[in-house]
């Protein structure tokens, strides 16, 4: 019988992706302005990536009746976001050195998004991003469910239903203000801790002892 893998000698780290890890709203409002052009349905384009984070179906709900919206969901997914959002998204500054600096601890990076996992994967290829698993399609508290699958001690996120995934999980909530929430709403969620960007990441792992989660 094979023995069980060994766990990672450093900690287990979830990354969100969107406003986290990338920066994806020039090429979300791409692929926006291209589901209007296509639908002929009017989407202020400028509005959406101003709110990134909840599932694709939830925007979406707001633009389409919602008979039309599993249909629409699937157009986005399967043919517009690979060609209009990909090649026009960034890392967000200090994301390769963030991912990197788990690995060097010799930990793992796990990214649990609520993107389609498909398209989080072609994100992080080409953007050169190494994870050790992706895990898409889970938003909020959805995400506790991967984050404990892979033994997460750590997520880090931007948004306050990052927070809410993290805390339930049992996991430390790391968060940055590089997305929609502002410093003070992620505290306000309960974040046990908030840095400017993941520019401070690794300094701050570098000095990570296991900390538990506030209660």
């Amino acid at each position: 019988m094979d023995a069980p893998p060994k766990p990672p000698a450093g900690p287990v780290v979830g990354f969100d992706l969107d406003m986290t890890l990338i920066d994806s709203r020039p090429g979300i409002r791409a692929a926006y302005v291209e589901l209007s052009a296509r639908t002929g349905t009017y989407v202020d384009a400028d509005l959406v990536v101003t709110r990134l984070g909840p599932p694709l179906t939830e925007e979406l709900a707001n633009w389409f009746p919602e008979e039309r919206v599993p249909a629409i969901a699937e157009l986005y997914r399967q043919e517009i976001y690979p060609s209009f959002a990909v090649t026009g998204t960034a890392a967000t500054a200090g994301a390769r050195e963030a991912v990197d600096a788990v690995h060097a601890a010799g930990g793992q990076v796990v990214v649990v998004t609520a993107k389609h996992e498909p398209n989080a994967k072609l994100h992080l290829t080409h953007l050169g991003i190494e994870a050790d698993a992706v895990i898409g399609d889970l938003w909020a508290e959805q995400k506790a469910v991967a984050l404990r699958e892979h033994g997460a001690q750590i997520y880090v996120g931007d948004h306050v239903g990052d927070v809410r995934g993290a805390r339930a999980a049992g996991a430390l909530s790391v968060a940055v203000a590089t997305g929609p929430c502002d410093a003070d709403e992620l505290r306000a969620a309960g974040a046990d801790v908030v840095l400017e960007d993941l520019t401070r990441f690794p300094a701050w792992l570098s000095g990570y002892r296991g900390t538990a989660p506030r209660a």
